[in-house]
Order: structure tokens, then C-alpha cells, then sequence
């Protein structure tokens, strides 16, 4: 068994390649990661093969449990080179669902070159077999026009269920979710900007509530600087993190140190 880099209060890192550890670990119930696609950032040189990645990723996911799969697209000869969608399709091929096609929109985009701007990347949720749970983030949907009567629902006895003005009700929030890119936005960690390519606090806070419960095991095979660890520290979850970049792991080790704090706004 190969030794953990850290491991504290249920959170375990190895430094490797998670195409080599992942066999030895036992099932858990959400992935959460965001591969290096298409060599957009230099990963101390190391190649992603996504093929060899998923075929070493989908056999951890527990019955009943998520991989979420945060991917974009970079561009060849000024098109996009398609690759998110044959990782989605190649999950697919493997027996997993496609519980749903999420996207990540991003408040501040790069800029880009006679095209529209990238505002957003692919959040593929897949399922092995039958989802064990979903625990919907909800907003209050509140009406705000003139009318009196705003909404008729007509129940299966025959009864009405009618809305009025100013009346508020929980409504589950879209798979859309919008994140602010900008600095101090993603994370209050300032040790985690040397790393290259992280997602936001906020995005990890959402789908590990989504997709888990307390004491449930949260992994991501491709750690980067943690994010995934540090919100599921938070959140009561048990987390692993795999990463071959030995430096990022130290990032990681850092950002946990510093205690459960509040993610960024």
C-alpha cells in the first residue's frame, strides 16, 4: 500500500500518479476534479492522457455515487478541439450515466481572438447506477410585477395552488452556476495562486453539498492546489486528493493547516 504524503482528521493526499494509487483505494462516493485538458497550463511536464485517467477513475466511484468532471476546450488552428465532449462520451462508453451537463460560467473570462468570449467550461455529473443523493441548493424565487395572482397550479384532486404578489417560495437553483474569476474571488488563499489553474471555493462548496453527505468520502485524483479538500474539511466529509506535482501538494498541505475558514465570495 502506498504511503500517504499527509494524512489528518480523515483527509489523505498521496503524491503520485493517481493512474497508479487509485487501484489500491477503496470505492467513494464523489469524485470532483478538473483534469489539465488540452495542455492549456504546464504541469512540471507531465502529459494527460484521459483515456488511461478515466479508464483508472470510474472503477473508484461507489454505487449510487457522482463523478463530477469540470472540463473546457483549447482551441487548434482557431477551433475548438472538441475534447470535453469525447472525455464525456468515453465515461459514457464505460457504464457510467450522464446525470447532467452543468456549466461553469466564469464572471471574468479571458480574452479571446475573433470569437466570442469563453465565459464558460463543461461540468459533466455522471452516475454509476441509480444517484444515492442529491441535496438541491435552493433560492427564493419572489415575484415582482403588478399582478395579484401570479401563478395556477392545478394539483391532481382538482385544488388550485395560486401565488400572489410578494409571496416567496424555495425554488431549486439551475445548472448554470455563475463564479467570479477574479483575484481574491476564487480563494482567500493567497498560497494557492502558485498554483496555475484553480477553481472556485464556492464551486467545490456547491457540489460537495450537492453530491454527499456528512462523513462521506469526497476525491479528487488530480488535486491541483486542494480546493476540493480544503471545502469538504469544511463540510464534515472525509477527502483524499492525489497529485504528481510534489510542490502542489505542499500548497494543499498549507491551505489545510490554516483551518476551516470561510471560502471566498
Amino acid at each position: 500500500m502506498i504511503k500517504p504524503y499527509y494524512e489528518e482528521n480523515g483527509i489523505t493526499i498521496y503524491h503520485g500518479d493517481c493512474r497508479e494509487i487509485l487501484p489500491e483505494l477503496e470505492p467513494v462516493d464523489l469524485v470532483l476534479t478538473s483534469p489539465p485538458y488540452d495542455d492549456l497550463r504546464e504541469y512540471g511536464g507531465h502529459k494527460f492522457d484521459y483515456i488511461s485517467a478515466i479508464n483508472a477513475i470510474y472503477p473508484i466511484v461507489n454505487n449510487g455515487g457522482i463523478c463530477v468532471w469540470i472540463v473546457g476546450d483549447g482551441t487548434n488552428n482557431g477551433s475548438e478541439t472538441g475534447t470535453s465532449f469525447k472525455q464525456a462520451l468515453y465515461f459514457i462508453g464505460k457504464g457510467l450515466k450522464l446525470h447532467d451537463t452543468m456549466i461553469y460560467y466564469k464572471e471574468s473570462p479571458p480574452l479571446t481572438h475573433k470569437r466570442y468570449e469563453q465565459h464558460f467550461e463543461y461540468m459533466f455529473v455522471f452516475c454509476n447506477g441509480t444517484i444515492k443523493t442529491f441535496n438541491p441548493i435552493k433560492a427564493k424565487k419572489n415575484w415582482q410585477d403588478q399582478r395579484k395572482i401570479k401563478a395556477i397550479r392545478r394539483e391532481k384532486d382538482g385544488s388550485s395552488d395560486i401565488g400572489f404578489a410578494g409571496q416567496q417560495e424555495d425554488k431549486i437553483i439551475g445548472n448554470v452556476w455563475k463564479y467570479n474569476i477574479g483575484g481574491g474571488h476564487v480563494t482567500k488563499d493567497k498560497v494557492a495562486y502558485l498554483h496555475p489553474a484553480i477553481f472556485p471555493e464556492k464551486l467545490a462548496h456547491d457540489h460537495i453539498y450537492s453530491w454527499s453527505n456528512p462523513n462521506d468520502t469526497v476525491l479528487d485524483p488530480m488535486m491541483g492546489s486542494g480546493t476540493a479538500l480544503k471545502i469538504a474539511k469544511q463540510l464534515n466529509r472525509k477527502a483524499i486528493g492525489i497529485e504528481i506535482e510534489e510542490k502542489y501538494c505542499e500548497i494543499a498541505v498549507k491551505r489545510l493547516a490554516q483551518g476551516v475558514l470561510d471560502f471566498a465570495s
